[in-house]
């Protein structure tokens, strides 16, 4: 299996002057999902090179035994510090792909063209896609076959209004993730703030939380083999 985990390459936390990027939970816990059953993985961002970790995600309140595992992963740093770009990568090359969020995505990858068309071609493949926390505002632009929205009648989750107040943002943020895919007519859902929360539609997974990284990863895995068995 080949998978694709795409990164942000955003740090800046709005207008804040304060840093924002990608959040450590929500690639380390994928990664070795992916990792630990033999997966191929490639890393990519829309700069490629090293993408800005939010560095709150590294405190020591949200560290976890697999964000240590891969701060002390050479080959794995080595990786994230030469993520290829991603205009450069093609849909065909892998079997899915996996969105962490973090801040960072609101503002690059909701907006990127070659991030909208890769999901749009993995979806037409019939490729399935994960995206947990944030990054399922990443969806906000992509359209499904028929042109409306991807979400638009889809079981959804994301990260809550609620989850966003609790870290002070909700006005920093370009926009509210749960209010966004309500707006283009998904199906959406949460669990208890914090905790690990899936959805799964079809192709598309989302992940509710940093918390929910393991299992959207496992949820997605899972999607893969179920589609090859088709």
């Amino acid at each position: 299996m080949k998978v694709l985990i795409v990164l942000t390459s955003h740090d800046q936390l709005g207008n804040t002057g304060r840093k924002t990027g990608f959040w450590l939970e929500e690639l380390a816990a994928p990664y070795y999902t992916f990792k630990d059953a033999g997966a191929e993985i490639v890393l990519a961002s829309p700069k490629g090179g090293l993408p800005p970790l939010d560095p709150k995600s590294n405190e020591p309140d949200f560290q976890t035994e697999l964000t240590r595992r891969f701060e002390a992963d050479a080959a794995a740093n080595a990786q994230l510090a030469n993520t290829v770009r991603l205009d450069s990568v093609a849909q065909a090359d892998f079997d899915t792909v996996f969105y962490p969020g973090g801040h960072g995505p609101l503002w690059d990858l909701a907006e990127d063209t070659h991030s909208i068309a890769l999901i749009e071609s993995f979806i037409a493949a019939g490729k399935p896609v994960a995206l947990v926390c944030h990054a399922p505002g990443v969806l906000r632009h992509v359209k499904a076959a028929d042109g409306k929205p991807l979400v638009d009648g889809k079981k959804v989750t994301g990260f809550t209004n609620t989850e966003e107040e609790g870290v002070g943002l909700t006005k920093v943020v370009p926009f509210l993730v749960e209010d966004t895919l309500k707006a283009l007519g998904g199906d959406y859902s949460k669990g208890p703030d914090w905790g690990s929360y899936v959805v799964r539609d079809g192709l598309l997974i989302t992940g509710q939380n940093p918390g929910s990284s393991s299992e959207a990863a496992a949820a997605l895995m899972q999607q893969v083999d179920a589609e090859a068995k088709r």
